[in-house]
């Protein structure tokens, strides 16, 4: 017997090399003026202003020079008043950041704390988001196929999110030219945090036949994918990384994380570590800890997921950590103390992404996995 379940999917996408461009029609649609949130630099997203600003569209540029925090979506609210549409161009913060500011735009005045989880009130969006497209230019976070968008809070030293089922991007743009010549390390990272977004919803408790489909499919194909880049450019392995990370925003978007994503916002809140690097080192070891407590389904999954990592990097979980060391994902700060690593395992405990984790992992269990991964 098969369980109920439902699927958020966005409305449109567009994969291929070329398709940034070729959307602009598609964009020029939502209106004549565009609030365009792109990375630290508009390198990548130039051709795209280009592009709209030829199509007669007015368009304000708003950079993201970071992960986004509170601060940062207040002044882009600001900036972008009077924006009839909101596309963003980057890597997952810049798609976060204009995801949120599209949800908020609507309203003028509007406090973001009133709608974030966990240190806000949780309200849900008072209006309908303004329409939101998503072009990423890194294979990593899946973002455009979600319906949150996390925002770092600095003073309560958290990453939490704002979330509504209307917040999915109206066209979600997967051109993986745009990712041609990332530099390695940031290929690892944001290469790793795809891997394991879909290797989580494949072991999660909400998972569903069609999770299951996708994340089969796209574990083999993405670890592959960055195992080859972790030698020499390659465009397929570009445009399979690339699809791997869309279909890992479809899966956890549908069948939710685990205990990596469940440390990972905590601890990302707390040391300002990069969202990737901090997934690929806690992945070995979180899949070692789930192992030991599984039940025979789950237990079964994860030895598919041992078999793939042998078959595509010739290495399995127990000696992923040193794969992932050997090929320079940075270690980050220094290891917290034990006092440290209790709260953050107690605040990681109670967070949304852990909850569909395939067992429980007590306090103690999670701040030993801290402390295996380094911190």
């Amino acid at each position: 017997m098969i369980a109920p379940f439902t699927l958020t999917l966005p409305p449109k996408v567009r994969f291929g090399r070329g398709e940034a461009l070729a959307a602009i029609p598609d964009i020029a649609a939502l209106g004549e003026r565009i609030a365009l949130v792109h990375g630290a630099s508009a390198t990548r997203a130039e051709p795209v202003i280009r592009a709209l600003e030829d199509a007669g569209l007015q368009v304000t540029p708003i950079a993201c020079p970071g992960e986004p925090t509170l601060e940062m979506l207040t002044k882009a609210l600001r900036a972008a008043q009077g924006a009839q549409a909101v596309v963003a161009v980057g890597g997952g913060a810049a798609l976060d950041l204009g995801k949120a500011l599209a949800a908020l735009l609507p309203v003028p005045g509007v406090d973001p704390m009133d709608h974030l989880e966990v240190v806000g009130r949780g309200l849900p969006l008072p209006a309908p988001p303004a329409p939101f497209v998503a072009i990423p230019t890194t294979a990593g976070t899946g973002s455009e196929a979600t319906k949150n968008a996390v925002i770092s809070v600095p003073e309560h030293r958290r990453k939490v999110s704002l979330r509504d089922d209307r917040m999915l991007p109206v066209l979600a743009v997967i051109d993986p030219s745009l990712t041609d010549g990332t530099p390695r390390p940031q290929t690892l990272a944001s290469g790793l945090d795809a891997v394991t977004q879909v290797i989580e919803p494949f072991l999660s408790r909400r998972a569903n036949p069609v999770t299951d489909a996708l994340c089969r499919e796209a574990i083999p194909r993405g670890l592959t994918a960055l195992a080859r880049l972790m030698e020499a450019e390659d465009t397929a392995a570009r445009d399979a990384l690339a699809l791997t990370s869309h279909l890992s925003g479809i899966a956890l978007a549908n069948a939710g994380l685990g205990a990596v994503h469940g440390l990972a916002g905590v601890i990302g809140g707390e040391t300002g570590e990069p969202h990737g690097a901090i997934c690929g080192r806690l992945l070995p070891h979180v899949l070692a800890a789930n192992a030991e407590a599984a039940d025979e389904d789950t237990r079964t999954r994860i030895a598919a997921v041992d078999d793939m990592l042998d078959d595509a990097l010739g290495t399995r979980i127990d000696g992923l950590a040193g794969w992932i060391a050997d090929h320079g994902l940075a270690r980050g700060r220094p290891p917290l103390t034990r006092q440290s690593r209790a709260d953050i395992a107690d605040r990681s405990a109670a967070s949304s992404s852990m909850k569909p984790n395939p067992v429980t992992l007590s306090p103690d269990r999670l701040s030993q996995i801290l402390e295996a991964a380094g911190w």
